[in-house]
């Protein structure tokens, strides 16, 4: 089987969405990629999890032809092909329609960052892209939902923030391996209700300073990260 270990890896993450209680039914997915052969390895298309194995994961080249499965990819590849092409450091995708990070994209709002919990995954508010013209849904439509991802963090200019809610339609994460891009998943299902509550409990409430956001983000991702034990030490 072609990319086993991947593909197994691919098979956890869609099941650790399920675990967390970020998918209903058949929806979502999460998707890995292979570098170094351009290969990309991702759920299938409508299958439930309950009885998907690692040979259900289909895998495809960069431009979204299968390489090998005998099941359809799901629709969503032509957007994780996108983020993949942008985001060199993204080795895994999950999509989700969780309840919370849904709903702040529904509202087509981002989700502003109001305490450390947020700070530590995210070094900025989770963006919201703009919503898509008739002619881009019409067209390309998960092509074109992956390239308004790509525009909005080329016109933000950072890579610190591994999560995009699109317009009207629901949350993507990123990371270095499929599961951490679960893992994605699952904080910003957490700090999307954290800033529901906090906006419900204190309409008037700000977002973190900067100096404590900035604080907590490098303790954990930046050049001096001090957060958990040395690699060597583990």
């Amino acid at each position: 089987m072609l990319l086993q270990t991947l593909r197994q890896a691919v098979l956890d993450a869609n099941l650790e969405l399920v675990r967390r209680g970020l998918v209903l039914y058949t929806f979502g997915n999460a998707s890995g990629i292979s570098r170094e052969q351009g290969l990309v390895a991702i759920k299938p298309s409508g299958v439930p999890y309950d009885s998907m194995s690692a040979e259900d994961i289909v895998v495809t080249d960069l431009s979204g032809r299968v390489v090998e499965g005998k099941l359809r990819p799901s629709s969503d590849l032509a957007t994780h092909i996108e983020i993949y092409k942008r985001f060199p450091g993204a080795g895994g995708v999950a999509h989700t329609h969780s309840e919370f990070a849904t709903a702040w994209a529904q509202a087509r709002r981002p989700i502003p960052c109001f305490g450390t919990t947020h700070a530590d995954s995210f070094h900025g508010p989770v963006p919201v892209t703009l919503c898509l013209t008739p002619e881009e849904i019409a067209g390309d439509y998960e092509k074109n939902t992956g390239l308004a991802i790509c525009r909005l963090f080329d016109q933000l200019g950072t890579d610190g923030i591994p999560a995009v809610l699109v317009a009207g339609h629901a949350p993507f994460c990123w990371g270095p391996t499929p599961s951490e891009a679960a893992y994605n998943a699952v904080i910003l299902e957490s700090v999307a209700r954290m800033a529901y509550y906090t906006i419900g409990i204190a309409p008037e409430a700000t977002p973190l300073s900067s100096h404590l956001h900035d604080k907590h983000y490098l303790r954990k991702h930046g050049r001096n990260a001090y957060y958990g034990q040395a690699k060597d030490k583990q």
